[in-house]
């Protein structure tokens, strides 16, 4: 039954995703152009509560558990697994009242209607990944910008989604960039539990009746912690929650 109905409702969940995304472009366009950073903002927080809680409309049962844990006054640095497509709607709202922005390739900044827009005017870094220098530049250039406005940058050190859910191992380069540029910022591990059995066949048919979590473990302050260390602690408790 959970089968029929994946391929009956995803068309109607594609709908709504891509008819949110095209809706609200212009919408953050016009938001930004009246009202600047903060008013688009808001326009981008009212777009991923319906990417996320569109959800439900496959049978999803979503979750939020250990947001009470963030650190206030502070940036932060949020260190996540990565699943699929709906890890980032998931962080723009968990995370909106700290003004989440991303480490994402450079590919995502043009093309794709609301997302590449927000990418570009929201403060986040595009990186070219052949390019090492030009992507330590960018992620410095996040890092100052977050530190400066005790924001939270999110970042996925594996580097690429897992299609089975198994963590792969987590790189420190961009962490540790990050935090020379962000010298306060604590570390928020955050796991993603869910979603790639949501997209276990990929865009069609999504999954039908998943239980999607998004939990915030004990944020760490890494202050003269070895970063090679730091990045394997935190692959090694996000793993543990997951049960891997």
């Amino acid at each position: 039954m959970k089968t029929i109905l994946g391929y009956l409702l995803s068309p109607v969940y594609l709908l709504i995703f891509g008819l949110s995304l095209l809706v609200f472009h212009p919408i953050q366009v016009v938001c930004r152009w009246i009202g600047g950073y903060h008013l688009r903002k808001k326009s981008v927080d009212v777009l991923n509560f319906i990417l996320v809680y569109g959800l439900v409309v496959m049978g999803s049962r979503i979750r939020y558990r250990g947001f009470h844990l963030l650190p206030q006054g502070r940036p932060f640095i949020i260190v996540s697994n990565h699943q699929c497509t709906i890890d980032i709607p998931s962080i723009v709202w968990g995370f909106r009242k700290h003004h989440p922005k991303f480490v994402s390739k450079k590919e995502l900044g043009k093309g794709i209607p609301s997302i590449s827009y927000n990418l570009k005017h929201g403060g986040s870094a595009l990186i070219d990944r052949t390019n090492g220098r030009q992507s330590i530049v960018e992620i410095m250039k996040l890092g100052k910008h977050i530190e400066k406005e005790n924001y939270c940058a999110s970042i996925f050190p594996e580097g690429t989604r897992s299609k089975t859910g198994e963590v792969k191992s987590f790189q420190p380069a961009g962490i540790a960039s990050l935090l020379r540029a962000a010298p306060s910022a604590w570390i928020v591990p955050y796991v993603i539990d869910g979603n790639s059995k949501l997209m276990e066949k990929g865009y069609f048919p999504l999954n039908f009746g998943n239980k999607l979590t998004f939990t915030v473990l004990p944020p760490i302050d890494p202050a003269g912690r070895d970063i090679k260390e730091l990045t394997l602690e935190i692959e090694q408790k996000i793993k543990a929650h997951l049960g891997q």
